[in-house]
């Protein structure tokens, strides 16, 4: 994969000379030459590529993160609900009526 995009960034440099050195070219249009025909074509082709890499890395991650969350939320008596044994109170407060 590498070395496809290495190859690639040489023939857009050497564009990129050919457009400078030329009788009509401008440097201007080597730095656009270079850019369209190596740099944005090249980034683009690396990213696509390197997808199911990404892919991989984030699942392992994911399923790294839920093991160790699971080895250490062990349910105790004082993370279950009403685990002190007190009488539940009311959810919501009453309203209180003016006379």
């Amino acid at each position: 994969m590498w070395i496809v995009a290495i190859a690639w960034m040489y023939v857009a440099v050497m564009m990129a000379m050919a457009e400078a050195t030329a009788t009509n070219g401008t440097v201007l249009g080597a730095i656009i030459t270079f850019l369209f025909y190596g740099v944005c074509p090249v980034a683009l082709v690396m990213y696509l590529l390197s997808t199911p890499a990404r892919r991989k890395a984030r699942q392992a991650a994911e399923a790294q993160a839920h093991a160790q969350a699971e080895t250490t939320a062990q349910p105790t008596e004082s993370t279950q609900p009403d685990a002190g044994g007190l009488p539940a109170g009311d959810a919501v407060a009453s309203e209180r009526k003016e006379a």
